[in-house]
């Protein structure tokens, strides 16, 4: 009895190893997101063009490839002069894309397969379409101020009439357009045909709100909210200074009265602490996400205030991995970049990692082919969030050939899903891009059919995400010399799982014994479909031989939880042969 006492005593010392239980994370902390493009997902009609139904008959195979969340690119009623960033009717879809019946059923069956649905949200402007502007533009009292307006100035030298400031446009150009109806000049910091709704009239706020609520009510889960930091500008219109561009050029002005300015944050907070009630009330957590091409301190002021008593966006959109996962980039490069994030974000927040969009280039073309499934690899093993843009799974890349409406269309090809007609996305030979010319080689049913492919590489990885390590665990990353990148997940009580990533073109030993809690031995968990090693293979940390661009993630059994696992069964073998 003695004996068995000691052992029992033995094994409750062996349980206390776990010093603090994790904080439970919300869903969207540890999620798998995935963007789509209505336009170019799956065409269910025969038009040519992607729809709802169709983004609807494809919800069991995002479950399927272990993605969280989806998130649309604008559906709304739009002109289409950007493709759905010009809405003209923030509470109705487009009709090539369906009906607002069509959206409730997409909603339905995303989480009837256990996916979050997120919408993106436009802000900053509307339509030059869209009632709002059409009834400020006549002078109509109650949106006489919905939209920056201003008479301009008379230049002295040449007696002509100008727009009050020297503003530029993101794509060039003025900021300030005349129209004749109204007689004054319109504000819009993109397009001409994207006028700039005026955020200092309270009313325009209250509009807005109210929308992100209906959509709530539908059952959205949450929103990325576009270009969020251009949302208010000087009161006083004034010039901004000059920068090194070109004149006329976006560059060619330090946007100091422009974007970034205080305000926004307020109103970003203020919708944060609407949806927090929100999600109480429902019983479900709503998020925000915001899109921000910022400086490092302004994009993180999103999370949090500088005093932390207000919070943000849930998440805002890191860009590192599309801007410093280059083709060039070496690991010293790439720790930097992750670094550059997770060194300058608030305490119990969530990083999220962004490799592609509808406004970048694809992975393959942006770096090379033969780096998607590294790129794949550090993507879904890094802490916080991922978040890929459709295709990715399955390698696609841009068509320079497809660029008919505008300059980022190669990236915006259909979703290619077979070897039959246009890929699979629509039943038409003429889609509203070309389909990619390598789709009867890179596509889904092929690539499902393979025995090894970048869509089971994809796949593996985001089971793998579910693991408590990848959910809960710290990280801890370096380099060995400028070739390795190397990154260990770990959490007490729980496997550790190292991540390595040749950055080199050539074929690397590396020796990763500076990671000095790791056993000798590893386990390869996943490796890329080119590499040297395969799943299940046994590996020396002193001797892991990597080829050119390669990536694995290695697995170190937890020796606290095969102790207590090994007393556990001492103790039940004892007690069987004293009691049997």
């Amino acid at each position: 009895m003695r004996l068995l006492l000691a052992l029992v005593s033995l094994v409750a010392v062996a349980s206390c190893f776990d010093i603090r239980i994790p904080e439970t994370k919300e869903w969207y902390q540890h999620a798998t997101f995935y963007q789509i493009y209505p336009r170019s997902f799956k065409d269910s009609n025969g038009d040519g063009i992607g729809d709802l139904p169709g983004i609807t008959s494809k919800m069991k195979y995002l479950a399927d490839i272990g993605i969280d969340a989806a998130w649309l690119s604008p559906p709304f009623k739009s002109p289409l002069r950007d493709f759905g960033y010009d809405v003209s009717d923030f509470y109705s879809i487009h009709p090539d894309y369906g009906t607002l019946a069509n959206f409730d059923e997409l909603v339905q069956e995303s989480h009837k397969n256990g996916i979050k649905m997120m919408l993106d949200f436009i802000p900053n402007h509307s339509s030059d379409e869209h009632d709002w502007f059409i009834q400020s533009a006549a002078r109509n009292a109650t949106y006489l101020n919905f939209y920056t307006w201003h008479p301009g100035k008379i230049n002295p030298t040449t007696g002509n009439l100008e727009p009050p400031n020297n503003w530029v446009s993101v794509f060039g150009g003025p900021a300030w357009t005349y129209h004749s109806g109204r007689g004054e000049y319109y504000l819009h910091q993109f397009t001409s045909k994207q006028p700039d709704l005026n955020y200092r009239n309270p009313a325009v706020l209250n509009e807005m709100t109210k929308m992100l609520f209906f959509w709530l009510d539908r059952g959205v889960d949450g929103f990325r909210l576009d270009a969020i930091n251009h949302l208010f500008e000087d009161a006083d219109l004034r010039d901004e200074p000059p920068a090194n561009g070109a004149p006329g050029n976006y560059d060619s002005l330090n946007h100091i009265y422009t974007k970034d300015l205080r305000e926004v944050y307020t109103v970003v907070y203020n919708w944060r602490d609407q949806l927090d009630q929100y999600s109480r009330e429902n019983n479900r957590t709503c998020i925000l996400m915001t899109e921000a091409y910022a400086s490092i301190e302004d994009t993180m002021l999103y999370y949090e205030s500088a005093d932390r008593t207000r919070h943000g966006a849930h998440m805002p959109f890191n860009f590192m991995l599309i801007y410093d996962f280059q083709a060039n980039q070496n690991a010293v490069g790439l720790k930097h970049a992750i670094d550059w994030w997770m060194n300058n974000m608030p305490a119990r927040h969530t990083p999220s990692w962004v490799t592609g969009s509808h406004d970048h280039s694809r992975i393959g073309s942006r770096v090379s082919e033969n780096r998607i499934d590294q790129a794949m690899t550090l993507l879904h093993t890094l802490p916080g969030t991922s978040i890929s843009y459709y295709g990715e799974e399955i390698g696609m890349l841009d068509y320079k050939e497809a660029q008919t409406f505008d300059g980022r269309d190669p990236n915006r090809t259909p979703m290619q899903w077979d070897n039959t007609t246009s890929a699979g996305f629509s039943t038409n030979a003429n889609t509203w891009l070309r389909v990619h010319p390598d789709y009867p080689r890179k596509n889904v049913a092929f690539q499902q059919a393979a025995e090894s492919s970048t869509m089971k590489h994809f796949q593996t990885l985001t089971a793998l995400r579910k693991h408590r390590t990848f959910a809960y665990g710290d990280y801890l990353h370096r380099t060995v010399g400028t070739s390795v990148y190397a990154m260990l997940r770990e959490l007490r009580g729980e496997d550790s799982f190292l991540t390595v990533l040749n950055m080199a073109g050539s074929d690397y030993q590396v020796d990763l014994g500076d990671f000095t809690n790791l056993p000798q031995m590893l386990k390869v968990e996943v490796a890329q479909p080119s590499s040297k090693l395969k799943a299940g293979d046994t590996v020396d940390i002193s001797k892991v031989n990597l080829g050119p661009y390669d990536s694995v993630v290695l697995r170190a059994v937890n020796s606290a939880a095969s102790v207590r696992l090994s007393l556990i069964t001492l103790v039940l073998l004892v007690i069987k042969y004293i009691f049997v």
